[in-house]
């Protein structure tokens, strides 16, 4: 049985390294996300209300001049989604390919929000477990540093997969909000030109 836990013992410890890299990883990923997340917010404050005052005027006798209102060189996912769309307006069948791939970019843009949000926390209590088993041996042999040390290694992971989880959950949430308010502008926008189809 002491064989067996030791085996155990050794695997845990040797998994604290891998366990810290990643750590840092998803640390440097979240201030890039922080970055881009900003960048994005900006591109979305810039089109979002020329494109909701855009869709309110807009009608099925309509529908067919939008591109030529729409911004010559955004590169906002939805504003070109819009004019592949309105490219394709005589072909249903690929109006709705436009619209599916849309769904799958957004998923993908969602990804390393998704990642941090769930492997940050789980990276986090292991960093904090792993570290405990030395704190402890230190502890019941009077090793007072050695114990410390292990100690600060339990809560700076702690922090860092904290703080990883949060950028990664918030920006999760806001993305999601901002791609279902795009998603909901270009079905309608296909269901304009299905109408002017049907008419």
């Amino acid at each position: 049985m002491n064989y067996i836990s030791d085996i155990l013992y050794w695997i845990s410890t040797g998994l604290l390294v891998p366990v810290i890299v990643l750590l840092i990883f998803f640390f440097g990923r979240s201030l890039l996300l922080i970055g881009s997340f900003f960048g994005q917010y900006l591109s979305i404050r810039r089109t979002a209300s020329l494109l909701d005052r855009e869709l309110d005027a807009l009608t099925p006798a309509t529908v067919a001049t939008l591109a030529d209102r729409l911004p010559e060189k955004n590169p906002s996912p939805v504003v070109v989604c819009l004019k592949r769309l309105l490219a394709a307006r005589d072909n249903a069948p690929l109006r709705q390919r436009l619209l599916a791939d849309f769904e799958i970019g957004a998923d993908r843009d969602l990804a390393t929000s998704k990642t941090l949000a769930k492997m940050g926390p789980m990276l986090g209590l292991m960093g904090t477990l792993i570290p405990m088993g030395p704190a402890l041996v230190g502890l019941s042999t009077g090793d007072i540093a050695s114990m410390a040390y292990n100690m600060q290694v339990a809560f700076a992971t702690t922090v860092v997969g904290l703080f990883s989880a949060a950028i990664g959950f918030i920006t999760q949430q806001v993305k999601r909000r901002w791609y279902l308010h795009d998603m909901a502008n270009l079905e309608y926008v296909a269901d304009l030109l299905n109408a002017k189809t049907d008419a």
